[in-house]
């Protein structure tokens, strides 16, 4: 498989090291990115580099896109990459709850759009309620205040992170507002939404941990099968407290398994 890879942050940098040394069997064909200075500084640490294109040339050679930059860079990668028909794995998932016509688009020119579980687990089960009636779907958030530093809600409500000095929730409402308010903090808000009820059903509350270290996550489903909850500590990554470790972890899965001829579970 052709893979092309767009933003080489935490996770764009660490998927290209472990297809570079072999773990997925999948092909680098190209990357890009807005800071060419520091991509070509680390690609030469690659063994097999990959060349620094344009965003309309990696998607010309590439069978599968995987966009690991921002929200706002998926509003130009997803139409340009679904529009040549080629698959798309979003990492930025808050961005698709905007744009459900981006699943028209892919519908029409037979292209996948492939959402890695991410930070959180048990998305298959979650995804087998879903089949039935689902109640309702609540998730709790706790991170430290570094993680939640610059983010659009925060700014907005000119919340002093550093003022508290226990846990203290500061947002409550779907995972919808969640995402706009917090788009590099609750993508396994949306990826929570999109496998269940939806972002406007999906309850979400963040709170600020000034004793915290890792991103905490509870999250309840109640439905007709019963009730099933689950609590996650992530680790975040050591260069962006946004990103949790089991974030990469995911995505590399998902590439194994989108190479691999078996398929286990939902």
């Amino acid at each position: 498989m052709r893979v092309g890879i767009v933003g080489l942050g935490t996770i764009g940098r660490a998927l290209c090291q472990a297809i570079d040394r072999g773990d997925v069997p999948v092909q680098l064909v190209a990357v890009t990115t807005r800071h060419h200075a520091r991509a070509r500084l680390f690609l030469r640490e690659l063994c097999h580099q990959p060349p620094l294109l344009s965003l309309d040339e990696l998607v010309a050679g590439s069978e599968l896109v995987i966009e690991a930059a921002t929200q706002e860079a998926l509003d130009a990668i997803a139409p340009c990459t679904l529009r040549q028909g080629k698959d798309l794995l979003v990492l930025s998932v808050g961005g698709l709850l905007e744009h459900h016509d981006w699943v028209d688009l892919a519908r029409q020119t037979g292209s996948r759009i492939y959402v890695p579980s991410g930070a959180i687990v048990g998305l298959d089960g979650l995804k087998g309620a879903a089949v039935g009636h689902i109640t309702a779907v609540t998730m709790t958030t706790r991170k430290p205040p570094r993680a939640l530093d610059g983010a659009p809600f925060v700014v907005e409500h000119q919340i002093d992170l550093d003022r508290f000095t226990e846990p203290t929730q500061i947002f409550e409402g779907s995972a919808r507002d969640a995402c706009r308010g917090f788009p590099a903090n609750v993508n396994i808000a949306a990826a929570l939404s999109l496998a269940g009820i939806g972002p406007d059903r999906t309850r979400l509350r963040i709170l600020v941990d000034p004793q915290g270290t890792r991103n905490v996550h509870d999250i309840e489903v109640v439905g007709e099968f019963g009730r099933f909850s689950l609590h996650l500590e992530n680790e975040p990554s050591e260069t962006n407290p946004r990103t949790g470790k089991l974030t990469y972890l995911s995505t590399l899965a998902m590439l194994k398994a989108l190479a691999n001829p078996l398929k286990v579970g939902t």
